[in-house]
C-alpha cells in the first residue's frame, strides 16, 4: 500500500465550501501497535522457555540427585558385605587391608571421605579430602579436614539397621546460600555385623558362604563390629547443573530474540499501512481532502485500505451536503424564530396599531424584506386602507395612510385578495400594472417597487386584509410567499382578536353604564325594603304594646265581671265572658307570634347554648298546660328512654318549641283525646322528640305547606286556628340548633310532629360541617 504524505499541501479548492473544520486532534503519547504485539509476544516466549527451562533443569538435579544417592549405596554395601574387608580389616584390624579399601573408595570423584569406626568408638581408619576452598572451584585443601558428625555412629551401634542410612548436612557459603548453590554431603553410615553361636566362637577367619549357614545365623543376635561411613558431594553435580543452566539461558535468549525480532517485522507489515490511515484520517478531521490510498496488499489490510478509501469519498460528499442542509437549516430556523416572535408579540398584546407595528418590524428584521405594509377591509363601507406601513418615506407612508380604494371585482390584484382570498407573487410591477388600481400603482412607483408577494388575511371564513412585502431590487420567490402564508393565518387570527376585543371593551363599557344606573335603581329599592321592614317592625311592636295595654284592662274587668265583682252575673253573662276570656287569649297568642315572626325576620334571634336536659323541658311545658288539656279532659303523657342525654341548646327555645308543638296538639285534639310526647335517642347522635295527638289529622295533600308563614291549613276545628305562624317559628328555631323537624298525619288519625336535637358532643362536628 502507497501511504499519503501526513504533510502534503491541500489545496483549497480540495476543500468543501462552508465546511466548519473541527478543531486538530491532540494525539497524546501512548504506547503503539507494535512494541505492544513485541512485548506480548516476547512476554509469551519468556514465559514458555522459562516454564520449560525450569522443569527441565529440575527434572535433571532429581535424577542427578537419585544417581548421586545410588552410587553412595553401591559403594557402602559392597564395601560392608565384603568378607575380606570384614575378617581381614574389621576383625583382625589389618591396617594395610582397610587402606586399600579405602585408597579404592576415595578415588571415586564424589568421596570426600570415610572412616571406619570400631564398636568401642575408636576409628579404626580414616581419610578425607578436605573442605573446598571456595564456592566457585573444585579444589579441597587437607588444612580443613571433612569428616562427619560421631551422633551418627552412636546411633546406628544402638539400632540393628541393615540398610545404609543416609544423612545429609550442607556446607553453606553467603553466596551460595543466596543462590541455592550450597554444596550438601551426603553421609552413607552402614554397621559392620557378626553373629554369635552359643558357647562357640567361630574361628576367626571362618566364612559362611553357603546360605543355609547363613538363614541358620540369622537366627542369632546379630553383633556389630564396626560402622563404615563414606561421604558423598553433589559439588559436581551442581557443577554440571550451573553448566546447563548456562547453556538453557543461552539458548532461550536466542529463540526469545528471534522470537521478538520476527513479531517486529511481522507487526511492521501491519502497522505501517495503519500509520497511512490515521494520517489520512487526520487530515479528513481537519476536513482536508486527502488523496486515496493504494493497498499494497490483498489481505484484510488492504481490503480495510479499500474500504477505507470509499469512505474517505463518502464522507467528503456528504460534508457537503451537510453544509448545504445546514445552510438550508440556519434560514429555516431563522423563520421558525420570526414565526415564534410574530406569535409571542400577538400573544402579548390585543392593541391593533402594536400587534401590526411589531410584526412588521420582526418580518423585515429576521427575514430579510425592504418594505411592508398591511392592508384592511372595512365591512360595512366596502373599502380597503392602509393600516400600517414601514420602510417607505415618511411622506409616502402619509399618503398611504389617506388612502381609501373601493373594493370591486374588477378582476384587479385587489379583488384576487380580498375578494377571492388568493395569495400573489408578483416577480414585475411593470407585468401586472393594468391590474393594479392608479393610487396604488402610484405609491408603488415612488417607493421603488419591483417585485412583490402578498397575501390575503383570513380568519373564521372571512377576509380581513392581506399582507404583502416586497425586498427591494431583489425579486421575491416562492419561498418568501410560503413564508408569509404561514405568518398571515396568526396575523389575522391576532387582527380578529383584535377587533373581537375592542368591540368586546365597547360592550364592557356601555355594560358598565348600564349595570351602574341598574346598581343606583336596586339601592334605592333595597332602601326602601329596609325602610319599609323597620317601619314594619316598628309597627308591630308599637302595636302589639298598644294592644296588649287595653286588652290586659278588658281582661281585668271580664275576670271581675265573672267572679261576681261588679253584681251577681246571670247565664247568658258568663258565657260571654267567657268567650270574651277565650277571644282575648287567642289575641294574645296571636300577637306574641307576629313578634316572635318579627325577630326571626329581622335576624336578630340570638340563641344562648347551653346543656339541656329536654325531658325536664318537656315535663315542664306539660304541667303548664296541664289545666287547659283539663278543660277539654285531654291526657298528656310523656315517654322517654332511659339514660337520654343532654341537648346543646337554647332552654327558652326549646320550651319554646314544645309549648308550640304541644299547644297546637291540644287545640285540635277533641275532648277525652290524648296528647303523647316521646323522646328517644337515635343511632346518629340525636334526640328525637315526637308529639303526637289524637285530632282530625291533616291532609297529606297539605302537609308540605304546614310550616309555611301565613300558610292556610284546612282543618275541622276552625276556632283553633290563629295566625298561621306557629309551626313557622317553631321550624325556624330547630333549624337554629342544627336539627330538623317533619310531620305525619292521616285524616281522621290524629297528627305526629317528629323533631331532632343534637346532643353535646354532636355539636362540634356539626360545626365543623358548617
Amino acid at each position: 500500500m502507497k501511504p499519503t504524505d501526513p504533510d502534503r499541501q491541500v489545496h483549497p479548492s480540495d476543500q468543501p465550501a462552508n465546511t466548519l473544520a473541527p478543531p486538530p486532534l491532540h494525539v497524546r503519547h501512548v504506547l503503539g501497535l507494535r512494541p505492544k504485539f513485541v512485548l506480548f509476544f516476547s512476554l509469551i516466549l519468556i514465559v514458555v522457555c522459562s516454564t520449560l527451562s525450569g522443569y527441565y533443569v529440575e527434572a535433571r538435579r532429581e535424577a542427578m540427585t537419585g544417581n548421586l544417592l545410588q552410587l553412595g549405596r553401591i559403594l557402602l554395601t559392597s564395601v560392608v558385605h565384603n568378607e575380606h574387608f570384614h575378617y581381614a580389616g574389621i576383625v583382625a584390624e589389618d591396617r594395610r587391608t582397610l587402606q586399600q579399601f579405602i585408597d579404592g573408595l576415595v578415588t571415586v570423584q564424589e568421596v570426600v571421605y570415610v572412616v571406619i569406626t570400631r564398636s568401642d568408638g575408636i576409628v579404626l581408619a580414616q581419610h578425607t579430602k578436605g573442605s573446598r576452598q571456595s564456592s566457585a572451584d573444585l579444589v579441597r585443601s587437607l588444612d580443613k579436614p571433612l569428616y562427619p558428625q560421631p551422633q551418627i555412629v552412636k546411633q546406628l551401634f544402638q539400632s540393628t539397621n541393615t540398610t545404609p542410612l543416609v544423612t545429609d548436612f550442607p556446607l553453606s557459603t553467603k553466596i551460595g546460600s543466596v543462590f541455592g548453590l550450597d554444596e550438601i554431603v551426603y553421609d552413607f553410615a552402614l554397621p559392620v555385623q557378626r553373629t554369635a553361636k552359643g558357647s562357640a566362637s567361630l574361628p576367626p577367619f571362618s566364612l559362611q558362604l553357603d546360605e543355609g549357614s547363613a538363614d541358620a545365623s540369622s537366627t542369632q543376635p546379630a553383633l556389630i563390629s564396626a560402622v563404615v561411613q563414606i561421604g558423598l558431594t553433589d559439588a559436581h553435580l551442581k557443577q554440571d547443573l550451573a553448566v546447563m543452566i548456562r547453556d538453557i539461558l543461552i539458548f532461550t535468549s536466542l529463540i526469545i530474540g528471534a522470537g521478538a525480532l520476527g513479531t517486529h517485522l511481522l507487526t511492521l507489515r501491519i502497522t505501517k499501512p495503519l500509520r497511512s490511515l490515521a494520517a489520512v484520517a487526520q487530515q479528513v478531521a481537519e476536513g482536508l481532502s486527502p488523496m486515496p490510498l493504494t493497498p499494497s496488499t490483498r489481505d484484510e489490510v488492504g481490503q480495510l485500505t479499500g474500504m477505507f478509501n470509499l469512505m474517505t469519498s463518502s464522507l467528503q460528499e456528504r460534508n457537503v451536503a451537510i453544509s448545504a442542509n445546514m445552510a438550508t437549516i440556519k434560514h429555516q430556523v431563522d423563520q421558525l424564530t420570526t414565526l415564534h416572535q410574530v406569535s409571542a408579540a400577538i400573544a402579548q398584546t390585543l392593541d391593533l396599531n402594536q400587534i401590526l407595528r411589531t410584526v412588521l418590524q420582526l418580518l423585515i428584521a429576521n427575514l430579510g424584506f425592504t418594505r411592508m405594509f398591511v392592508t384592511l377591509r372595512h365591512r360595512e363601507r366596502d373599502t380597503a386602507y392602509v393600516a400600517h406601513i414601514i420602510g417607505v418615506a415618511p411622506d409616502i407612508a402619509e399618503a398611504a395612510r389617506r388612502l381609501v380604494v373601493p373594493v370591486r371585482s374588477d378582476g384587479g390584484l385587489q379583488a384576487d385578495l380580498l375578494i377571492l382570498g388568493r395569495p400573489l407573487l408578483v416577480p414585475s410591477l411593470e407585468a401586472v400594472a393594468d391590474r393594479v388600481q392608479s393610487p396604488m400603482l402610484e405609491l408603488a412607483r415612488r417607493a421603488g417597487v419591483t417585485s412583490f408577494v402578498a397575501v390575503p388575511l383570513q380568519s373564521q371564513n372571512q377576509t380581513l386584509g392581506y399582507l404583502a412585502g416586497d425586498r427591494g431590487s431583489q425579486p421575491c420567490t416562492d419561498e418568501d410567499l410560503h413564508m408569509l402564508s404561514t405568518i398571515a393565518g396568526q396575523v389575522a387570527a391576532a387582527i380578529d382578536n383584535a377587533n373581537a376585543y375592542s368591540h368586546l371593551e365597547e360592550l364592557t363599557q356601555h355594560l358598565e353604564l348600564r349595570i351602574a344606573e341598574r346598581t343606583q335603581e336596586v339601592t334605592a329599592a333595597n332602601e326602601r325594603l329596609q325602610e319599609h321592614d323597620r317601619q314594619r317592625s316598628l309597627f308591630l311592636s308599637v302595636a302589639s304594646h298598644e294592644l296588649r295595654t287595653p286588652m290586659t284592662v278588658i281582661r281585668s274587668f271580664a275576670d271581675n265581671m265573672r267572679d261576681g265583682i261588679a253584681g251577681p252575673v246571670s247565664e247568658q253573662q258568663m258565657t260571654y265572658l267567657i268567650r270574651i276570656g277565650h277571644n282575648l287569649s287567642r289575641l294574645t297568642r296571636i300577637i306574641n307570634q307576629l313578634l316572635d315572626w318579627s325577630h326571626l325576620e329581622s335576624k336578630n334571634e340570638m340563641l344562648c347554648l347551653a346543656p339541656v336536659c329536654l325531658e325536664t323541658t318537656a315535663l315542664l311545658v306539660i304541667d303548664s298546660l296541664r289545666a287547659v288539656a283539663a278543660e277539654k279532659a285531654i291526657t298528656l303523657e310523656v315517654r322517654h328512654a332511659d339514660g337520654l342525654p343532654a341537648v346543646q341548646g337554647d332552654s327558652d327555645k326549646l320550651e319554646q318549641i314544645l309549648w308550640n308543638l304541644i299547644g297546637n296538639a291540644i287545640k285540635f285534639t277533641p275532648p277525652d283525646g290524648r296528647v303523647t310526647v316521646d323522646l328517644q335517642m337515635t343511632p346518629d347522635g340525636f334526640v328525637q322528640t315526637s308529639v303526637a295527638d289524637t285530632g282530625c289529622g291533616i291532609d297529606p295533600g297539605h302537609l308540605e305547606s304546614v310550616f309555611k308563614e301565613f300558610s292556610k291549613v284546612p282543618s275541622a276545628n276552625h276556632a283553633a286556628q290563629g295566625a298561621q305562624l306557629g309551626l313557622f317559628i317553631t321550624k325556624s328555631l330547630v333549624t337554629m340548633h342544627k336539627g330538623t323537624i317533619w310531620v305525619e298525619s292521616m285524616p281522621g288519625t290524629g297528627t305526629k310532629f317528629y323533631f331532632t336535637m343534637p346532643i353535646c358532643s354532636q355539636v362540634d362536628r356539626l360545626k365543623a360541617e358548617g
